[in-house]
Order: structure tokens, then C-alpha cells, then sequence
């Protein structure tokens, strides 16, 4: 299979969203998933199903960055028993401190403010949304890159 380049997952992330095909949680682990030659069946898209729009539309913590954490541990995580691989804790926080960077917050409320109230009637909030699904997506795929895991 060929390597996809950064902007090629970033961009297929974003698809997945923009055409309503998935949501940002499920966009992100979907493409990293597939990125990775899926060492996960395709079924695992259905654990990230609950985070959209801020864990289940309670506009708590963005749901791309839920599903950016729930990447992570497709390569960092462990399985029962197991140590926890140092790298876990401080992607997770990386990631965490590149959206507040990136947007002033992980809180989908905050970073959505601007269109308070609109439960993704507009344009706008829709875009945004989107844009953050391939930020969040990228970050993770960069991470892997790096480590030589992807």
C-alpha cells in the first residue's frame, strides 16, 4: 500500500466530514486507522461515534480532539496488563496544549463560540469544524511520521 503524504490525511479527514460521511471524532480515528494499514478493524470508527460536538453535543471537549487522543493510542496505547508506553501521556498532552495553541481551548463550546446557539446550521460553524478535524488528524499523523510509525 502507499504511503499517504500529511496533507493527503489531513484532506481525507476533513472529506469525511464535510461530505457527512462522519463526524470529527470518527473522521480522525477512521483516517489514522486507515493511514496505519489498520491494525484496528474498521469497526473501532464506532467508539469515537459518542464524542461529537463536545462528548455527545454536551459542547464539552471537542470531538476532534477526543478522536485525535483516541488515535494516538491506536499506536501508544496499551492493552491490559501492559506498561503504559511514556509516549501515551506526553503526545496526549502535546496534543492538548497544540489545540489550546491552535484555538484558546479544547472545550467545543469555546472554540465554537462564535457561532453560540446555531447547533451547526451555518456555513461557518460547519467549516470551522471541519478545519479543526484536519488540524487535529495532521498533528497526530505528524507525530507518527516522526516516531517512524507511520
Amino acid at each position: 500500500m502507499t504511503k499517504k503524504s500529511l496533507d493527503q490525511i489531513e484532506e481525507q479527514a476533513r472529506t469525511y466530514f464535510d461530505k457527512g460521511e462522519l463526524y470529527c471524532s470518527e473522521a480522525v480515528v477512521k483516517t489514522i486507522n486507515d493511514a496505519l494499514e489498520q491494525p484496528m478493524d474498521p469497526a473501532i470508527v464506532k467508539m469515537a461515534s459518542g464524542f461529537p460536538v463536545g462528548l455527545g453535543m454536551a459542547q464539552c471537549l471537542c470531538g476532534a480532539v477526543s478522536g485525535a487522543e483516541m488515535a494516538l493510542g491506536l499506536v501508544y496505547g496499551r492493552e491490559y496488563g501492559e506498561e503504559m508506553d511514556p509516549s501515551m501521556f506526553n503526545y496526549s498532552k502535546a496534543l492538548h496544549d497544540y489545540c489550546v495553541d491552535e484555538y484558546g481551548a479544547t472545550c467545543c463550546r469555546v472554540i465554537t463560540r462564535k457561532w453560540k446557539g446555531d447547533q451547526f446550521a451555518s456555513k461557518g460553524r460547519h467549516e470551522h469544524c471541519v478545519e479543526i478535524t484536519g488540524k487535529m488528524t495532521r498533528w497526530v499523523a505528524e507525530q507518527l511520521q516522526k516516531d517512524g510509525k507511520l
